[in-house]
């Protein structure tokens, strides 16, 4: 009877929980509690990602509780869940020294992979429970795994908050808020010499390596990346509990760890004897609208505003100011950083002058 109650569970329920761990905490819950003397187990579960290969997750019995191993694409390791690997199979046999059942998800050998140790053993009656529950969890699992995989396409193509925003709207135009945020807009001083006169795969990478600095740095301040157009960014640092210094600040420390880390890149391309890459950033306040706009079957999940068109605007600046960063006086106001102060500039578009400063070149 408990045995067709999970059995029950993983048709009627299981594909409703929000992610691989909760449904590997759970099953392993209920096999538990109808005799099956398991101390811990492993799941793997193939999710499209951009960075992770392998995404596998760990369940200790006693303490029910969840931990997740994560497989690098940088490590070169293969987007395939397959059989636990050396290092979960010696956390499971550290776990419980013993027997360890092992069962592919499904009917495809290369499905997902389902793992349960057992100090005392499991006994072929068990074993045969668990081998049903493994083609059980199959469609729930392949449900929970096509919800993560357009999270995560989501999020690669749209940033974590617009994502987590596009999921939860209806797919119509005129859906969105309008927030206050801390805006960056940057791009690559001299794209265009430089896309005419190197080849290709050297331009891709160069984008690629600019993007990485300026993307790791706005996230690791918790700005989120709205749009890459082109060469150029734009991000978004959210006001958050009416504090807009927070955001300013946050932006402010992303362009110069940008900097720091565009030095850095400037120095290996010197010892590969190629140019190096210089970019402005103009930083503002303001509030936009956050959602969807587009045509009535083609949408863009993006911002629009004035502050939008400003931060553009000041950007543009960069040059013929001899800055790598501008901010405007908005923006500066909300920071301890000495700004340096440039006067009141026209900018395209724009109707009223906007007061602009300087973030310090040292």
């Amino acid at each position: 009877m408990q045995f067709s109650a999970t059995l029950s569970w993983l048709i009627d329920e299981a594909a409703g929980l929000d992610g691989a761990d909760r449904f590997l905490s759970e099953l392993g819950v209920r096999l538990k509690s109808q005799g099956i003397p398991i101390a811990g187990g492993a799941l793997s579960l193939e999710v499209a990602h951009p960075l992770i290969a392998r995404r596998a997750w760990l369940w200790r019995a006693d303490r029910d509780e969840t931990s997740e191993a994560l497989g690098f694409a940088s490590a070169g390791l293969a987007p395939s869940p397959g059989p636990p690997n050396e290092a979960e199979r010696r956390w499971l046999s550290d776990l419980a020294p013993g027997e360890l059942h092992e069962a592919v998800v499904g009917a495809k050998a290369d499905g997902p992979w389902l793992a349960w140790v057992s100090p005392g053993g499991i006994g072929s009656d068990a074993a045969a429970e668990l081998w049903l529950v493994a083609r059980f969890a199959a469609a729930p699992l392949a449900a929970i795994s096509a919800r993560a995989t357009l999270a995560a396409s989501l999020e690669a193509y749209l940033g974590r908050r617009s994502a987590a925003q596009a999921l939860a709207s209806p797919l119509r135009r005129v859906i969105g808020e309008t927030i206050e945020a801390a805006l960056v807009f940057a791009d690559l001083r001299g794209f265009t010499a430089l896309s005419e006169s190197q080849p290709p795969a050297l331009v891709i990478a160069a984008l690629d390596a600019w993007f990485d600095r300026i993307a790791g740095a706005i996230h690791a301040f918790g700005g989120e990346i709205l749009k890459l157009i082109g060469d150029g960014v734009l991000a978004i640092f959210p006001v958050s509990g009416g504090r807009p210094g927070e955001a300013c600040e946050a932006a402010l420390k992303a362009i110069e760890a940008t900097r720091a880390g565009m030095a850095r890149l400037n120095e290996e391309r010197a010892r590969q004897g190629l140019p190096p890459l210089a970019f402005g950033a103009a930083l503002h306040l303001g509030e936009m609208l956050w959602g969807n706009i587009g045509a009535a079957n083609r949408l863009d999940f993006t911002a629009i505003g004035r502050a939008v068109n400003l931060v553009s605007r000041l950007e543009g600046l960069c040059k013929p100011l001899k800055h790598t960063a501008l901010a405007s006086g908005a923006f500066a106001a909300e920071v301890d950083a000495r700004l340096i102060p440039l006067g009141e500039h026209a900018l395209r578009g724009i109707a009223a002058p906007c007061e602009v400063f300087a973030l310090p070149e040292g």
